[in-house]
């Protein structure tokens, strides 16, 4: 028998991934084989699963994909999995438009259970009626027990247990206030201190967990059944051989990518920051992450950037996205002012001098194809280049988005974190990327 279960909350900054985190970690102790998703286009979150958990987090998001492909991903992934774990995004029926994309419609599509995370810090009985809303707001998402966060104690938490039972909805124990659970903002990027307490919150939480929630009545609530995976057509291999650049500098690559990568050709991974020279492939992939952290040890690895340089001037193909786009330009400017040398394939520059938020579904037309998939960032464009394709790029709602795409013969790179966790979609993006 396995169990899966969707952890969601009612708003942002309730606990949803310490809770996750502690959940994976506590169940995995008690040795089963965990598999994490993530709802919607966060790439952190699903590397934090995928240390505690030891198996790749995959993104569940039926706006950059449909319904059949998360479904075909969530039954894939779960064939050797005893326990299956997704974490939310946002509130519940938070989604690009009303409820699409929410956590409620990925629940529903994969026929989950739903426990709530109800930060309860400042509240007690009133919980009730908020309780009662989920649980009754749709009656096909199937809203089946909640866990409190940062609960005061046992006192605390039988008001709380006793407006869940009125709500209708089970209760299944909670979490204590505790500091160590606090996660700090990661937008910069996770130093070795913050790994470390990261990993402090992880320990402390599934000792919480274990301590004040039951998890064979969590474990019974989620009990499921996943049918066996029907054999997939085997995609022709192209040859191709894909250098995917993969350090503490460039990490953010969705699974789903990866695992299309695999089926056409050789991936093989090599260091910006560590390695001297480039492997043998026909296109680099250059992924998302923090360079900006590492900006000074990216340009002072000069025999890399000769490298790169001339697999460029010589014809071979590069992706970047985000963190990859900025090292594709000339420079990066640090907050401190600093600039630092890059590749300059294009000739913009990108700078974290006065940081702003940037953040949305993206969706592109390119010759005749829709790619979809995200934009998150702090830096901005401080010098930019005339090499841009002229795609439309617009928001889940349709507006347009100003969100260029730098296009050379040779060279791709964009903030946009692009989503080809379909095999015809990466075929048609690779075909892209090849035949100019």
């Amino acid at each position: 028998m396995k169990h899966s279960f969707l952890i969601a909350a009612p708003s942002s900054n309730s606990g949803k991934t310490i809770v996750t985190l502690g959940l994976i970690k506590a169940l995995r102790d008690k040795n089963f084989n965990i598999q994490a998703f993530k709802c919607g286009p966060d790439y952190i979150d699903p590397l934090q699963h995928s240390k505690i958990a030891g198996a790749k987090s995959y993104n569940l998001d039926v706006w950059m994909s449909d319904k059949e492909h998360i479904q075909q991903i969530y039954k894939q992934k779960m064939q050797n999995a005893d326990v299956g774990i997704v974490e939310g995004v946002m509130g519940l029926f938070d989604g690009a438009k009303r409820d699409k994309g929410s956590s409620a419609e990925i629940a529903q599509a994969l026929e989950l259970p739903i426990v709530l995370v109800v930060n309860a810090a400042a509240t007690a009985y009133s919980v009730a009626p908020l309780l009662y809303g989920f649980k009754n707001f749709n009656p096909d998402v199937k809203v089946k027990a909640v866990i409190f966060n940062k609960v005061s104690g046992d006192s605390h938490y039988q008001f709380l247990k006793e407006a869940a039972e009125d709500a209708g909805v089970e209760s299944l124990g909670y979490v204590p206030k505790n500091e160590d659970l606090i996660l700090e903002s990661r937008h910069l990027g996770l130093s070795l201190s913050d790994n470390l307490h990261m990993q402090k919150a992880v320990d402390v939480a599934a000792d919480l967990i274990n301590r004040h929630v039951d998890l064979d009545e969590l474990l019974s609530i989620s009990e499921t059944s996943i049918s066996k995976q029907e054999n997939v057509s085997a995609q022709k291999n192209t040859g191709l051989r894909f250098g995917i650049a993969n350090d503490e500098a460039f990490n953010f690559m969705y699974p789903a990518n990866i695992d299309c990568l695999k089926q056409l050709g050789e991936l093989i991974y090599f260091s910006p920051l560590i390695d001297s020279v480039i492997p043998k492939c026909d296109i680099l992939w250059f992924p998302g992450g923090y360079p900006e952290l590492y900006a000074k040890e990216l340009a002072a690895n000069s025999s890399m950037i000769q490298s790169i340089q001339k697999f460029e001037q010589e014809g071979g193909k590069l992706l970047a996205e985000c963190g990859g786009m900025m090292y594709l330009g000339k420079s990066v400017e640090l907050q401190d002012g600093t600039s630092h040398s890059m590749l300059g394939v294009f000739n913009y520059s990108t700078s974290l001098k006065n940081m702003k938020l940037k953040l949305g579904y993206r969706s592109v037309w390119a010759d005749d194809v829709e790619f979809k998939g995200h934009e998150f960032h702090y830096s901005l464009i401080s010098e930019d280049d005339n090499q841009k394709a002229d795609y439309p790029c617009k928001s889940a709602r349709g507006k347009e988005v100003d969100m260029p795409i730098y296009k050379s013969k040779n060279a791709w790179s964009s903030y946009f974190h692009i989503y080809l966790g379909e095999i015809e979609k990466m075929k048609a993006f690779i075909d892209l990327l090849i035949d100019e």
